[in-house]
């Protein structure tokens, strides 16, 4: 079985992140962010080089979900693609790029959080609560395999 994989993003979001309507009426959250580069040193530590800036967007419910849970300054991990973009800005045409982000977390190395572990009911769904303690239980005598 082969595993798909996605292009992945980590920074900050560097601009207050907006939530908009496409023409469709969908959901789009819009952000400006920030990705540190290091140069690794002949002694092995790193010199952090210049930050460069990117947009980051999402769609749907995904989008309401970013807006609702980050804020300007936060670190992040998302999951998805860089696509071209062409637009204009005061008469200027302008070429770039953007990340579209399928997923979106809070970058776990960098952010102090809780997680809550609560059942969450959506529309058409019923989720069982998550319990540690079963799922170690259940996972220490399977097999694994690669």
């Amino acid at each position: 079985m082969a595993i798909h994989t996605q292009e992945s993003l980590s920074g900050f979001i560097a601009s207050e992140p907006l939530l908009t309507e496409t023409a469709k009426g969908d959901a789009r959250f819009f952000a400006r962010i920030g990705k540190e580069h290091f140069r690794r040193e002949d002694d092995g530590s790193f010199t952090q080089t210049e930050t460069t800036y990117h947009h980051l967007v999402m769609f749907g419910r995904s989008a309401e979900h970013a807006h609702a849970n980050f804020a300007q300054g936060d670190n992040f991990v998302a999951e998805g693609y860089t696509r071209p973009v062409n637009y204009e800005r005061n008469g200027q045409a302008i070429e770039g790029e953007e990340f579209v982000a399928k997923k979106i977390g809070h970058d776990a190395a960098r952010t102090r959080y809780e997680v809550d572990r609560t059942p969450r009911n959506g529309v058409g769904r019923n989720a069982a609560a998550y319990d540690p303690t079963q799922r170690a239980a259940a996972t220490a005598h399977a097999p694994v395999s690669m």
